[in-house]
């Protein structure tokens, strides 16, 4: 009977442990499956995060090359509206009447007297007046050639910075042909920002219809019809630049696209009309070449261009020039022309702009005490 009580008691605990083992194996199976679920929750997890990621760094690349393609479109959007929108804007509203001097082209230019407007588009520009010293800088297209850039670098840098303020730099670009006013205004805009935003640098440019019926004078010869025609509009292209620059300066020096300014030119220029006595000058040389560093009063300058414009089809500005020097000292006694020794500019410019011509001009920078009266060369 002991026995048997032993046997089941047995019997029961194996059976209460056979349970608990499979209570035991049921939870260990269940806490498994969590495992292997979160697991798999944690994996599809990582997979999302890595697809996020994957789509973030496409969205990144397309976002880039959006940008890169806005950017590129913006700008050739500014280089077409260079010629389609600054060019036609203008220091002269519709309303306001033209200044005088131009209307006086219509007098000399007959072909002009059918234009309403007469006045250069203003490419780049800020109206500034009030300077000092306006400095006129044409230039045409010389091909593969071009000086103009240096000629900028040289002028600008020169400068100091209340000289920079006191002044304005007017390129005038003489040539019809778009592709060159574009490629002038995008090197401009480039190179001198600062100038160009401060209005210390314009630029104009002299529509086509100025020299229309005046650049087909007949000559004997292919190349002599050539030259004239290249002198003519030389001497106009002077004339326009002068009459632009008049109302903005008490002084306007002449210069060209192919020169080299010596350090401190302005300064210097400065200082010497300041210290001349006599207000009954001429003009004043600071270059013996052509007509470059040629300083005018401002005011004289209508007085100037009538004159080059009576005799526009005769000779080179510079030679017209001295013809009107000759008559202004033969006629007066008084008029006299001042040179700076030594020249504060030096032509460099070996192409010329005339097509096919070289030219190899060039000046010595010799020294001279500023003091000394030596300086002055009174003709």
């Amino acid at each position: 009977m002991k026995t048997k009580h032993v046997n089941l008691l047995i019997a029961l605990v194996v059976a209460v442990l056979f349970s608990f083992s499979c209570f035991c194996i049921s939870r260990l199976t269940q806490t498994n499956n969590q495992f292997i679920n979160c697991r798999n929750h944690i994996l599809e997890f990582e997979d999302n995060i890595l697809r996020l990621k994957s789509k973030t760094e496409r969205n990144s690349e397309e976002l880039m090359k959006a940008l890169k393609q806005m950017k590129y479109e913006i700008t050739q959007r500014e280089n077409l509206s260079v010629n389609l929108v600054e060019k036609k804007v203008s220091t002269l509203s519709k309303n306001e009447a033209v200044p005088d001097t131009f209307e006086d082209l219509k007098f000399f230019i007959p072909h002009l007297r059918k234009e309403g407007r007469i006045y250069p588009d203003v490419v780049i520009g800020k109206g500034k007046t009030g300077v000092s010293f306006a400095l006129g800088i044409p230039t045409i297209n010389r091909g593969n050639y071009t000086y103009l850039k240096q000629t900028l670098t040289s002028v600008v840098s020169r400068m100091t910075p209340s000289e920079e303020k006191d002044s304005v730099v007017i390129v005038s670009i003489s040539d019809s042909n778009e592709d060159y006013l574009q490629s002038v205004v995008s090197m401009i805009k480039k190179k001198f920002k600062r100038q160009v935003k401060s209005g210390s640098l314009e630029v104009i440019s002299i529509p086509a219809f100025f020299y229309t019926n005046i650049l087909n004078a007949k000559q004997s010869t292919e190349d002599s019809q050539k030259k004239q025609s290249w002198q003519v509009k030389q001497v106009l292209d002077f004339c326009v630049l002068m009459l632009y620059a008049q109302p903005k300066a008490r002084y306007y020096l002449q210069l060209e696209d192919d020169i080299i300014a010596k350090k401190m030119y302005l300064t210097k220029i400065t200082d010497f009309v300041h210290n001349i006595t006599s207000n009954n000058w001429f003009y004043i040389e600071f270059s013996v070449l052509g007509f470059i560093g040629k300083l005018f009063r401002s005011e004289d300058l209508p007085d100037f261009v009538r004159f080059f414009l009576m005799f526009y089809k005769e000779k080179p500005i510079d030679w017209l020039l001295e013809d009107m020097f000759q008559m202004n000292y033969k006629g007066r006694r008084k008029q006299i022309r001042i040179q700076y020794k030594p020249s504060l500019f030096q032509h460099v410019g070996k192409h010329s702009s005339f097509s096919g011509r070289e030219q190899h001009y060039k000046v010595r920078f010799l020294t001279c005490n500023f003091s000394n009266i030596q300086c002055f060369t009174n003709l």
